[in-house]
């Protein structure tokens, strides 16, 4: 796609479309003492890395990251000589000495803007229990261009980021996602998203509206739009690529899904919930205030029962 997103490049600028802010922030390399800075890095078109972005990269002392042959890979093609550290789900205990050792440093995911569903929101609870300020630079991210594209409503949405991989906590996400009158964002790896459509179709409605959004503002970009059957169908043989699923929320007048709402509250009781809190999960489900606090009633008493046989 080369049609210009703001018009035509020689296109006259309103005058009053842009003023100079009273007081600019200065660059990076002007400020002082320790900090971290989360910088976003492109999706897929490495063109989509910010002027900001590339400043605070060449000011840090280090960057941090979750895989360090990928974000060199980067760093070599903008020209930036950095030490790299490893920070990802496994080493970011470390992240109290690489702030030690590192005062200023700039931390990246593998794309898009981190702490979002990767480790980036751990480093920021590390930097804030050190007194080390943390900048958050806006970029890319995958989940915003991909609700947009869908066509489904995005004035209110649920972003879930990835779905437990199975049990009751995936059961449980599942049926918010299908209870909820909102447009839910998910994100899923290639290889488990057909039967992730499978799921949400079964936990939804086979009917429900919803959207595959894969490589984006890469060369094979592609966004598939359908029901939730049509799009498993779709997906079957398998796919590449990161992957944003969109899901419609569920139609005002529209049934509560098919959630087995007995079960939901006696799992939940077994694992120890009061019947309020029951009640109000079963409610965020789509169940009647009156009929939840029955089924919470009786989920617990039952579970009393068994724990004293």
């Amino acid at each position: 796609m080369t049609e210009p997103v703001n018009g035509p490049l020689d296109e006259p600028l309103d005058e009053g479309a842009w003023t100079e802010p009273d007081h600019a922030p200065a660059p990076a390399h002007d400020q002082s003492g320790a900090r971290v800075w989360l910088v976003p890095t492109p999706v897929g078109n490495l063109g989509d890395i910010t002027l900001r972005a590339l400043e605070v990269l060449r000011a840090a002392d280090a960057v941090a990251c979750e895989d360090t042959r990928r974000t060199g890979a980067l760093l070599t093609h903008l020209g930036i000589r950095k030490p790299l550290v490893r920070l990802d789900a496994h080493t970011m205990n470390r992240a109290p000495q690489v702030l030690e050792r590192h005062p200023r440093l700039a931390y990246v995911s593998d794309a898009g803007t981190p702490g979002i569903s990767d480790p980036g929101a751990e480093l920021v609870q590390a930097a804030l229990a050190a007194d080390v300020p943390v900048e958050v630079l806006p970029g890319p991210t995958a989940l915003v261009p991909a609700l947009v594209l869908s066509g489904l409503p995005a004035g209110r949405f649920a972003f879930e980021g990835f779905l437990p991989r199975a049990g009751r906590d995936r059961r449980e996400r599942l049926a918010a996602v299908a209870a909820r009158e909102e447009t839910s964002v998910l994100y899923e790896s290639p290889h488990r998203l057909h039967d992730t459509l499978q799921d949400l179709a079964a936990a939804c409605g086979e009917t429900r509206p919803a959207s595959v959004t894969r490589e984006l503002s890469k060369r094979f970009e592609e966004t598939a739009r359908g029901t939730l059957a049509e799009l498993a169908a779709h997906f079957e043989g398998g796919v590449r690529g990161e992957i944003v699923v969109v899901v419609a929320g569920r139609a005002p007048a529209e049934a509560a899904p098919s959630t087995d709402f007995a079960a939901l509250a006696q799992t939940l009781a077994e694992a120890g919930h009061s019947v309020r809190d029951i009640r109000e999960q079963l409610q965020r489900q789509g169940l009647r205030k009156n009929d939840a606090y029955t089924l919470a009633l009786q989920a617990t008493g039952s579970a009393s029962d068994r724990s004293t046989d």
